[in-house]
């Protein structure tokens, strides 16, 4: 059921639905959701399609142009498929992986390929920047996890950015689509160079670092209204010329976090998928130095709350694994690995998932042994008994991370819900609850594009409330799995 959107003349118009543009490090998406605040929410796969990182002029970088044709690929399809059952796309909603931008000139231009994260250009000005900021001083304004990809680490590797303004990756796709720069709250949130208490960009440390002021675009905030679609957008994907570009929470695990069907605040979240993240809901900050001590992140959340978190290593240890082992002719299925990979006995070697050594790719199942060797352990060859290290390993990073954020924010968690493709992973989730003594709720799989249809809803008037009412509709449509 979709709820129909008044026209301007309040008469019923066809019934709104909303497209979410959801991209992840290894593959995206664009969705169609149907919201009605009697029956919840629904999503429709419209397009599915690869991303990843690829070596161009020497670098890591993303195939944007191919990645951006995806994209319109998709607005296309949704567009024809609202057409083939009466409805018409009310607004895009756009949400990516962090940290990571591109470079746009006074023309207009995309100046270059924009680099990847995983890229490791920004290692080398790490020394420099905190030779001009104290790292102390960075993190009591910006709250941020130190980690050596962050936005402002990038932009210090940058030969010159005169004429530029840094876009960061759902920043760039709406752009391209309406011509109209902003940057998102939650995404700016991830750069090192936002005032976590202020909610606004921390302009003392451009000045310091010797960066523009007007490096990024001002600031939009979650269903605020960027545009519309510009002439060739509308000629190439068949949408209508007033179809808005709404921001949502442009970070993924933004959006998310505003679809984790919590039913009360003393909750946690694992938001699982190529990384980990994992944390708790809060209304303010915490930029103590124990929390930097231990590497805690405070991240914006939609509505103004603070995604107090910890990236730990995630499933990208995974399907790098069973690249290199299908590149060796070994193509069993994840279901029988990961079968074969519970029926091996617990207490086996775990590693350090979140170390950096596993952030590029390369030959995983050997580097994952290696670390397992340097550990004076002994890790069997066979590919099971390497997924049930990777599975052990995640879940007992979980557990740490859970407490830690238990005691550095001074919140007690009961239950633990797992969103994204993690929350299909019976073992994992299962290892988690072991792991932490805690309950663990497993669903949805699609919570970033559900938390992206929400805010758009919620920005149309379709539903009204804060996060709590469109949590509801969150349980009110999804199949969770409990793990005791």
């Amino acid at each position: 059921m979709s709820t129909p959107i008044h026209g301007a003349d309040g008469a019923h118009s066809a019934p709104g639905v909303f497209a979410a543009v959801d991209i992840g490090a290894s593959s995206g998406r664009v969705m169609l959701g149907r919201v009605s605040p009697d029956s919840g929410v629904s999503l429709e796969t419209i397009h599915r399609f690869p991303n990843g990182v690829t070596e161009i002029d020497g670098g890591l970088r993303w195939d944007f142009d191919a990645l951006f044709a995806e994209v319109l690929k998709g607005l296309a399809a949704a567009a024809e498929t609202a057409r083939k059952n009466g409805e018409r796309i009310v607004s895009i909603g756009i949400d990516t992986w962090a940290v990571d931008y591109g470079l746009v000139n006074d023309a207009a231009e995309l100046t270059s390929v924009p680099y990847s994260y995983r890229d490791g250009r920004s290692r080398a000005t790490v020394d420099h920047v905190h030779s001009v900021i104290d790292p102390e001083r960075l993190y009591a304004t910006t709250g941020l996890q130190f980690l050596q990809f962050n936005t402002l680490y990038q932009l210090a590797a940058e030969p010159s950015l005169d004429g530029l303004q840094a876009l960061l990756i759902p920043d760039l796709i709406a752009f391209l689509l309406t011509g109209e720069r902003r940057t998102e709250a939650t995404n700016a949130s991830t750069t090192g160079l936002f005032d976590a208490a202020r909610g606004e960009l921390a302009v003392e440390f451009l000045d310091d670092l010797n960066l523009p002021r007007t490096i990024f675009p001002p600031l939009i905030q979650p269903g605020e209204t960027l545009g519309t679609l510009l002439h060739a957008i509308v000629e190439r994907t068949g949408l209508p010329a007033d179809t808005k570009v709404v921001a949502v929470g442009s970070h993924d695990t933004a959006s998310a976090v505003a679809a984790v069907p919590a039913d009360s605040t003393d909750f946690a979240y694992i938001s699982s998928g190529t990384w980990s993240l994992v944390g708790v809901e809060l209304k303010t900050p915490v930029l103590t130095q124990a929390s930097r001590a231990a590497n805690f992140t405070n991240e914006r959340g939609v509505d103004g709350t603070i995604r107090y978190l910890r990236n730990v290593g995630g499933l990208w240890l995974l399907s790098e694994c069973q690249r290199a082992w299908a590149s060796q002719g070994f193509t069993q299925s994840l279901t029988a690995l990961l079968h074969s990979a519970a029926a091996l006995p617990a207490g086996g070697p775990q590693i350090d998932a979140d170390d950096p050594s596993f952030t590029a790719p390369d030959n995983m199942p050997e580097r994952i042994r290696a670390a397992v060797r340097d550990a004076g352990a002994v890790l069997a060859e066979q590919p099971a008994a390497v997924v049930r290290c990777i599975m052990d390993s995640l879940a007992a990073g979980y557990a740490r991370t859970l407490a830690d954020a238990e005691r550095l924010a001074d919140r007690t968690v009961k239950v633990v819900h797992i969103v994204g493709g993690g929350s299909q992973n019976r073992l994992l989730c299962q290892l988690t609850a072991d792991a932490t003594g805690k309950t663990v709720v497993a669903g949805p799989v699609e919570a970033t594009a559900l938390g992206n249809v929400l805010v758009q809803a919620r920005a149309a008037g379709v539903v009204t409330g804060g996060l709590a009412q469109l949590r509801e509709l969150v349980m009110a449509g999804t199949g969770l799995v409990r793990y005791h």
